[in-house]
């Protein structure tokens, strides 16, 4: 199935005392590049959050947003710096003797001192945490390609649309090109009779000026290219991701070759063709860029 590069995907997990919640929003990218913000304390599972998303994502770039909940209530635990409290005992016992101060130096003065009391979080076995959150991820994972794939959906069926229209064009111009050559004969011979109705027309300099001008105009090769690319593509769009940068390139054939035409048919229905048919891809390539 097609894919998108736009989505948005959400993850919850519960574990004994804590929930895992997880948010993944992707947009388009030429590359897989996943940007992950964790809590300090989840750091250690960056990496391997990282390759499990990768594992389901080839191309966009992923915006990952993870935090946990303690879900039970936790004795806070107090831990006191007791070097750091004697140290600072020590420097007001000297500060005192330099300043001839008398009073006692008591618990008050450094109950407020900085570092001295710490609330200290309870120690936990993180690498216990990754099944749940993987959980989590997976969830979210799922949610996400959901979206993709629903927004995919909605692209191939434009990209069609706008596809067989091209197809529809390029056939037209097929039939349209003899007529060029035809035309343009019928113009100069009627030229040459009114600006030289008195001297002999010369049939063989005649048909050689228009075998020249069929030569130069003749773009049956250009039109088969762009048939073959069309059919290419159709082929791409039931393939299924990722497909994303092969589309790119094939619209970019696709425009060389309406381009070519464009100024090999000077004709001014061609001309009308031709601007119709960029304007088709030019539609399309915005699309392709989301494709993953």
């Amino acid at each position: 199935m097609l894919k998108s590069m736009t989505g948005f995907g959400r993850g919850e997990a519960y574990g004994e005392s804590k929930k895992f919640t997880v948010e993944l929003k992707s947009v388009n990218h030429r590359f897989c590049e996943v940007i992950l913000r964790l809590p300090r304390n989840m750091v250690s599972l960056e990496d391997r959050a990282r390759r499990l998303i990768q594992s389901h994502i080839s191309r966009g770039r992923i915006d990952g947003y993870f935090s946990v909940e303690e879900c039970s209530e936790q004795e806070p635990v107090v831990k006191v710096d007791k070097a750091l409290a004697a140290s600072y005992y020590k420097a007001m016992e000297e500060l005192k003797v330099t300043l001839g101060l008398t009073d006692p130096v008591t618990i008050q003065h450094l109950i407020n001192l900085p570092g001295l009391l710490v609330l200290a979080e309870p120690e936990e076995e993180v690498e216990t945490w990754w099944p749940v959150v993987s959980q989590a991820i997976e969830q979210a994972l799922d949610s996400l390609v959901e979206m993709r794939l629903a927004e995919g959906k909605q692209l191939k069926m434009d990209l069609i649309r706008r596809l067989e229209r091209i197809a529809e064009i390029n056939g037209q111009i097929k039939a349209r090109a003899p007529k060029v050559v035809t035309e343009y004969h019928e113009r100069l011979l009627q030229r040459i009779r009114e600006w030289l109705p008195d001297i002999p027309l010369d049939q063989n300099r005649l048909a050689m000026e228009v075998a020249i001008f069929a030569e130069r105009s003749n773009i049956t090769e250009e039109v088969v290219r762009l048939a073959s690319h069309i059919s290419q593509f159709r082929e791409l769009l039931e393939k299924g991701s990722p497909v994303g940068r092969k589309l790119d390139f094939l619209i970019q054939e696709m425009n060389r070759e309406i381009n070519t035409i464009a100024s090999k048919a000077p004709d001014i229905e061609i001309s009308q063709m031709v601007v119709e048919v960029k304007s088709e891809l030019e539609k399309m390539r915005e699309q392709v860029q989301n494709i993953e």
